[in-house]
């Protein structure tokens, strides 16, 4: 009998009792590190779509598309931290006056920021 397809391919079989069970090794992945987007967003699609996590992981795809999540998200963080602060006043100024309302409007926009950032990026 000739060599399976997996065979050809390099693959190898250990027997276990009457069965072959084939050898798998998921692809190598590049070692970039993911921050809090990238691993939030995994998370999710490891509970709610576990068909694109597992077609991700096994094509050696996962790890730059969760980096690419994970700049992505940052950046848009950002950016609308910078556009709500401004659009509502927080300034040095106030924080200079006030350091505690200050705190308290940005802890606000921090969180408005990662509920958008959540909605629009990590939780879809």
């Amino acid at each position: 009998m000739g060599k399976s397809l997996f065979e050809q391919m390099g693959g190898t079989y250990t027997q276990v009792g009457d069965y072959l069970i084939p050898n798998l090794r998921l692809p190598e992945q590049q070692g970039q590190l993911i921050g809090v987007w990238g691993q939030r967003h995994a998370r999710y699609l490891k509970q709610y779509h576990k068909i694109i996590y597992m077609n991700l992981l096994t094509s050696g795809k996962l790890n730059d598309y969760l980096v690419d999540i994970e700049n992505q998200a940052e950046n848009l963080f950002l950016q609308l931290v910078k556009q709500l602060a401004e659009s509502e006043n927080i300034t040095e100024e106030l924080k200079a006056k006030d350091q505690m309302e200050w705190v308290a409007q940005m802890n606000n926009v921090y969180n408005r920021a990662r509920e958008i950032v959540n909605s629009k990026l990590i939780f879809i």
